[in-house]
């Protein structure tokens, strides 16, 4: 807990910054959030969101996941992502895309990414897509795992939080040691 606090002071954000970005009301019925691409195409290029207060889409109602997570966070978290982007990822749009190369790269099948999505959300299941990568050669088979992850999740036993803190404090540790 105490290396989210770190990791959220050393970000600048405040809960009231989160708090306030989720209850954004736009009276224009034709916008679209930015986590609806699909959507969005053909109308005109979306503002680039600031990477250092992005966070995640809600997840899906009745989804078993929590809270949202600023995208800098995980990419601070699982920097390996950002090597299979065309372009880099500068949103959670490119984050998306960027997963969907990722999974048949490192073995995870259409259908386990299917249930995974279906249990975590789009964007939980990218992030968790995004966090196998980055530990690698520690799992055996990626789509074993993200198969165990989405039956946690399905259960209401799984968040992702810890999985993104311990990531950020291994590459922590690293770079002191280094």
């Amino acid at each position: 807990l105490n290396l989210l606090e770190n990791h959220v002071k050393q970000s600048n954000l405040s809960a009231n910054e989160s708090h306030s970005e989720r209850h954004k009301q736009n009276s224009n019925p034709n916008s679209l959030p930015d986590f609806e691409p699909d959507l969005r195409e053909g109308r005109g290029a979306a503002p680039e969101p600031n990477l250092e207060t992005s966070r995640a889409p809600e997840p899906k109602p009745g989804s078993k996941t929590e809270g949202s997570f600023p995208l800098r966070m995980v990419l601070d978290a699982c920097p390996d992502v950002i090597d299979y982007a065309k372009g880099g990822i500068s949103n959670w749009r490119d984050f998306l895309a960027t997963a969907n190369v990722v999974r048949p790269l490192i073995g995870v099948s259409p259908s386990a990414w299917e249930e995974a999505q279906t249990a975590m959300g789009e964007v939980y299941a990218a992030i968790v897509l995004a966090c196998i990568l980055q530990k690698g050669p520690t799992i055996n088979s990626a789509g074993g795992y993200i198969r165990e992850l989405t039956r946690k999740s399905q259960a209401g036993e799984f968040s992702i939080g810890p999985m993104l803190m311990a990531l950020i404090g291994s590459r922590n540790r690293g770079k002191k040691s280094a």
